[in-house]
């Protein structure tokens, strides 16, 4: 049975994971990548347009489903070497996440709906999936 995650990311950083068709969350650490499995779906949530920038994205911008076995690394520099999974990702229109807030599960806190996204990466029920993908244009059926 799949499981289903959000991970958080700025719409740049989340545009080269689905040009390369990876995931890579919590600044390429293996964590949160460790808990999910083949056939696992992920969404990205991005804050932000670009990192360590204030411009506002707040919208689902991808949506895929985990193709490997397990996280690997990647050398992106000398002195950073992220975990990675591999992931395809799905045609996908990005979404905001002010329509759904109310609707969201996760979001326990209407006033203060961005708090579950401070953790970088975490799981969903599959109704909240299914919300975000049918914002997303996607009708999932698995």
């Amino acid at each position: 049975m799949s499981q289903y995650w959000i991970g958080v990311a700025s719409r740049e950083h989340v545009m080269r994971g689905v040009a390369g068709g990876f995931a890579q969350i919590c600044h390429g650490k293996p964590g949160p990548l460790n808990r999910m499995d083949t056939g696992d779906w992920i969404i990205y949530y991005s804050p932000v347009e670009k990192f360590g920038e204030k411009e506002s994205c707040r919208r689902f911008t991808a949506i895929g489903k985990i193709t490997d076995d397990q996280p690997y690394q990647f050398r992106m520099s000398d002195d950073f070497i992220p975990w990675r999974r591999n992931v395809t990702f799905l045609s996908a229109r990005e979404t905001s996440i002010e329509p759904l807030i109310e609707s969201l599960s996760f979001i326990k806190d209407k006033r203060r709906w961005g708090f579950p996204f401070r953790r970088g990466c975490f799981e969903i029920s599959e109704s909240d999936f299914q919300l975000i993908a049918s914002s997303m244009g996607l009708r999932i059926n698995e």
